[in-house]
């Protein structure tokens, strides 16, 4: 899909805005709900190279919140290479991210050029090339010829993780120390090779929460075009505080959208009140955020294989009873207790949105319904918060 055709800016929510002033509210919904579609359609394509046995494969497989020995979805991995042409896999969720194990580079022919060209680079957004040691000249000429072609790149060190256990076991072991050796060790090669002002990575794919695995993902999402960036983001495994508040951040920004459009379409009628909103929107949308926040069974048991922190204790600290059931009778359940709460802040939105005054009873539900998805935005999050902690050894 050609990406000029499905960058979402602040114009079109202004657009929006004026379709709920001057037009009618199923012009707005048909706006909002082109929005949502088109968002659903952005691809984000992430290449992972390296020379082999560098870590390629477990980066691709952490990447995407899994271990490296799940069956159906994890890369193979191993101490020769197991990656013989680019291998695209999808994340677990997201089926819009694609994560592609390319062929090890290094070998005595490798031409950096010729390389890009067979794994078909002008599909990538952005490169990241992994070296479990120094970086070699097969990695420079590859960086080099990304640039030419005007692609993102990160170089990422690997095995972090291994370096420090085997650090531990000297006298006068500073973790600090042996991680600014190291990054020091990788800038000083490449600047030897004529790469100007290079930024490696630290990171352990067994322990992304450790080293520089968060400043990695703030560095690409930065970098990508806004419409990419909410698309990363989602995708990322709920690793650190800071991701997760940042995709409570993301997800918020379009609750006013979600609970418009679901006023609009108006399918179930709320119970004691002439009011409807569609439920099946809603049910989509809280779901969405339950597995953002890695909620599901399947990202608990992995944050517990990374952490060795029982998944029992994780799910001791989950207090939201969406964590139990995501239904529609659910959801009709909450707008129904929170219909006096939608009633009380309606004028608010009077306020903001003038024509939700004059909709009269879908004022009423727009107000209900975007009452219900904060307080279960919040409670999902703060789920999410508690099981980090934990999961970190941290008291909730």
């Amino acid at each position: 899909m050609d990406d000029e055709t499905c960058v979402i800016d602040d114009a079109e929510v202004l657009e929006i805005r004026e379709a709920l002033e001057n037009q009618t509210l199923a012009s707005a919904a048909t706006k909002i709900q082109d929005y949502f579609e088109r968002l659903e359609l952005v691809e984000l394509n992430i290449a992972v190279t390296g020379e082999s046995g560098s870590g390629k494969s477990s980066f691709v497989n952490a990447f995407r919140g899994l271990g490296d020995d799940i069956d159906g979805l994890s890369a193979p991995t191993g101490v020769v290479e197991t990656t013989m042409e680019p291998t695209m896999y999808l994340h677990p969720k997201y089926s819009n991210v694609k994560v592609w194990d390319l062929p090890g580079i290094g070998t005595p022919n490798f031409k950096a050029d010729e390389y890009l060209e067979q794994v078909e680079f002008q599909r990538y957004d952005f490169f990241i090339i992994i070296a479990s040691e120094r970086f070699k000249s097969s990695n420079v000429q590859l960086a080099m010829e990304i640039q030419k072609m005007k692609k993102k790149f990160y170089f990422v060190r690997s095995k972090i993780d291994d370096n420090i256990r085997a650090e531990k076991r000297k006298k006068g072991f500073d973790q600090q120390k042996t991680l600014d050796q190291i990054r020091q060790d990788c800038i000083k090669g490449l600047e030897d090779s004529n790469v100007a002002s290079p930024t490696v990575f630290l990171i352990s794919s067994h322990e992304l929460q450790l080293f520089d695995f968060p400043l990695l993902e703030e560095t690409m999402e930065r970098e990508l075009p806004k419409h990419k960036q909410h698309v990363l983001l989602l995708s990322l495994p709920n690793m650190t505080l800071a991701i997760n508040q940042r995709k409570k951040e993301a997800l918020q920004a379009n609750i006013w959208k979600m609970a418009l459009l679901s006023a609009a379409v108006a399918a179930v009628p709320i119970p004691g009140l002439s009011a409807a909103v569609d439920v099946g929107i809603l049910v989509k949308e809280i779901t969405r955020y339950y597995e953002a926040f890695g909620l599901d069974e399947e990202s608990l048991q992995n944050l517990s294989n990374n952490t060795d922190v029982p998944v029992e204790e994780l799910k001791a600290v989950l207090k939201s009873p969406l964590n139990k059931e995501i239904s529609a009778d659910v959801v009709v359940k909450l707008l129904t207790k929170m219909a006096g709460a939608g009633m009380m802040v309606l004028e608010y939105f009077i306020s903001n949105i003038p024509v939700v005054g004059s909709m009269a009873a879908g004022g009423i539900s727009f107000a209900t319904t975007r009452y219900m998805l904060q307080k279960c935005l919040d409670e999902l999050a703060e789920d999410a918060h508690n099981v980090l902690m934990r999961a970190l050894q941290t008291e909730v």
